[in-house]
């Protein structure tokens, strides 16, 4: 297995991730026997408690907008994050935690059942019940999904993928951090078309 790792920064509730979502995953095959791409969990908004204002909902909804333009992802955009809506993203962090210690080999695949549920289906992936059944449908039981999920160890763990990532001095998602056995360097903040990560990879990948 190689050395070098591709740390991928993001966070399920971040719009530009599920723009780059094509993206990381064309790299994760294209770049399989060269390194690793593991998944680290930013935590874009987390423990708040309010509901979302029309006045943030609307500024949400216009990066959304910006995404899909750039992107060409699809968006449900009628009916997205109604009235009661909290944006909490520890939640579904969390979740991702829990099926990370459950089948870890799944890790991207649930990802991106929660990006598509959340952007295109319009669910709320920060409710137990809507994570539980995501799990269920891609093989992981809602009783061993619960027990993990509520586990001090899925706690712990979600807070130490944000923590990382604070050290590691990122703040904007998606991010990418390239690892070898000696250093890390910062390789893009924020979205990153294919041909420039790969040619930032190669570069990276050469030294």
């Amino acid at each position: 297995m190689s050395e070098k790792t591709l740390w991928y920064i993001a966070d399920p509730l971040c719009s530009w991730c599920w723009g780059f979502s094509p993206v990381i995953e064309s790299i994760r095959l294209d770049y399989f026997e060269q390194l690793q791409v593991k998944l680290v969990l930013g935590g874009l908004r987390t423990g708040t408690k309010e509901t979302i204002t029309p006045k943030e909902r609307n500024r949400i909804l216009h990066h959304w907008q910006a995404v899909r333009y750039l992107t060409d992802q699809k968006f449900q955009f009628e009916g997205a994050m109604p009235e009661g809506f909290i944006y909490d993203t520890e939640p579904t962090s969390r979740g991702l935690i829990a099926v990370s210690l459950i089948k870890p080999e799944i890790i991207f695949p649930f990802l991106k059942a929660i990006q598509s549920a959340f952007y295109t289906e319009l669910k709320d992936v920060t409710k137990f019940d809507v994570l539980a059944q995501l799990a269920v449908n891609m093989g992981v039981s809602a009783e061993k999904f619960l027990e993990v999920y509520e586990s001090s160890e899925a706690k712990i763990q979600t807070r130490a993928h944000f923590n990382r990532v604070h050290r590691w001095g990122v703040n904007t998602f998606p991010s990418l951090v390239a690892q070898d056995a000696s250093s890390h360097k910062v390789l893009t903040r924020g979205y990153c078309s294919s041909e420039e990560l790969r040619l930032r990879i190669d570069n990276w990948l050469e030294i």
